[in-house]
């Protein structure tokens, strides 16, 4: 007998139900390899290798972190990009791999469709810094300087292209003033230059700039954020000490999986990842490296990477700012 159409579309839609928690259940059968895109010690890497341990607990898998760091995460993107669609290699990068960096490179060994999001594993907004010694009490000062001698104030970055240049360049835009950007190879060479005052200032967050800034050799002279951070409670908001009263720099980290992964093996590894974020002890973890959590499903990381992607497009467009 011919079954009716409505019982085989339900059989099918019950069929693929079955095989998403097959998928599930069956995730992972081996070891996952996560390939980061940042260096050994880092802040981030510290981070995902909390999330890696606690994983691979809950997977009863081995969970392998390999650093592959440099050429704007590049490396680490090509080698993810060559392995299998099934959630056992996975992508670990800054969130300017999707948004910002497409925009600035005529040519890349990657497009933004060759990877789905995961999940953002923490964000942080960005203190301004200057030196201990600096005659700037406020941003309001230091921008007062820049509108004073265009040119002449000096703001660092890790390297040309970082979240931290990028944001540079936004308050740049944002306040009308013209400073200087100087690029550095690395965060620990960039801080301690404006320990130093070899260059006037930069973005850093609790984790990069903190220990510099506990030790009083540099000074957070506001928060570009939407309040304060009950770390730091003496530290104002950009409005409160006289800078853009709207003006937010902060930056993010996830997981990337290759194209064509199965939504509920993406699915699963969003939901066991926040699962160990509401971990009581992982909190203050977090903390510790200046982090906070970013509890969100893949859709909502994809429409996340959207909007930044447009708004950096029109930032890169109006510097000027190519790295080919």
């Amino acid at each position: 007998m011919k079954k009716p159409a409505y019982f085989l579309a339900a059989a099918g839609f019950a069929l693929a139900a079955h095989s998403a928690a097959l998928a599930q259940q069956a995730f992972p059968a081996r070891p996952v390899r996560i390939i980061s895109a940042f260096s050994t010690g880092s802040g981030p890497d510290a981070m995902l290798r909390i999330v890696a341990e606690r994983l691979s607990k809950k997977w009863g898998q081995p969970v392998i972190v390999e650093n592959k760091p440099g050429g704007s995460g590049f490396i680490a993107a090509s080698e993810v990009k060559r392995a299998a669609a099934d959630g056992a290699t996975l992508f670990h990068a800054d969130g300017l791999n999707f948004t910002a960096i497409p925009h600035m490179y005529g040519k890349m060994p990657y497009k933004v469709g060759d990877f789905v999001p995961i999940v953002p594993l923490h964000h942080s907004y960005f203190f301004i810094t200057v030196s201990a010694q600096s005659k700037w009490d406020s941003v309001g000062d230091l921008l007062a300087e820049a509108r004073a001698n265009p040119g002449r104030v000096t703001y660092g970055s890790w390297q040309i292209g970082s979240v931290a240049h990028l944001n540079g360049a936004s308050l740049e835009d944002t306040a009308k003033v013209r400073m200087t950007h100087v690029p550095f190879k690395d965060n620990s060479q960039l801080y301690t230059s404006v320990a130093n005052r070899e260059v006037d200032w930069a973005f850093g967050t609790a984790g990069s700039a903190g220990p510099l800034q506990k030790a009083g050799k540099l000074k957070f002279l506001a928060l570009a954020g939407p309040e304060r951070l009950p770390t730091h409670p003496s530290v104002p908001v950009m409005g409160e000490g006289g800078g853009p009263a709207s003006f937010e720099a902060s930056g993010w980290v996830g997981l990337f999986a290759p194209a064509g992964t199965p939504k509920a093996t993406v699915a699963k590894i969003n939901a066991d990842v926040i699962s160990i974020y509401e971990q009581p002890d992982v909190p203050p973890k977090m903390v510790d490296f200046g982090y906070m959590p970013l509890l969100i499903s893949p859709e909502e990381t994809a429409a996340k990477m959207k909007a930044e992607g447009a708004a950096y497009a029109k930032l890169i467009k109006e510097i000027r700012l190519t790295l080919d």
